[in-house]
């Protein structure tokens, strides 16, 4: 059974950084695409952040944060980062990462298989 797990995420001030970090736990999950989500309060859109290929070669952003957010993996670790950096109030949500059972990453949130719980992340002004 897969697992993911992120951590990171706090309270910061605009124009801070932030990297969220997503351990994952399971069979194989070295070989599969995995990505970014985030969810903002009220809201039951998850919205694509990043995505990373299996090997960590290929990378998608958002429009909203390219320039900005840098999404890289760890293979050895079974471990994706998301560096965020001059954060903005509208990046506030709870951040989640998925693995999707490809070798490239989707950026539709139905596409994946698996989540994790979620990290809060809130930018003040």
């Amino acid at each position: 059974q897969v697992q993911l797990a992120e951590s990171g995420g706090g309270h910061v001030r605009a124009g801070d950084s932030l990297r969220l970090s997503c351990e994952s736990s399971g069979p194989t999950t070295d070989l599969y695409a995995m990505g970014w989500f985030r969810q903002r309060p009220g809201q039951e859109l998850r919205e694509f952040v990043a995505g990373i290929s299996w090997n960590g070669l290929l990378t998608y952003y958002a429009d909203a944060v390219k320039g900005r957010f840098t999404i890289v993996r760890d293979s050895g670790k079974n471990t994706i980062y998301l560096q965020m950096n001059t954060l903005k109030p509208d990046d506030t949500a709870t951040y989640r990462c998925a693995l999707e059972r490809a070798n490239v990453p989707s950026t539709t949130f139905r596409r994946y298989d698996f989540w994790g719980q979620g990290t809060q992340v809130t930018v003040s002004a």
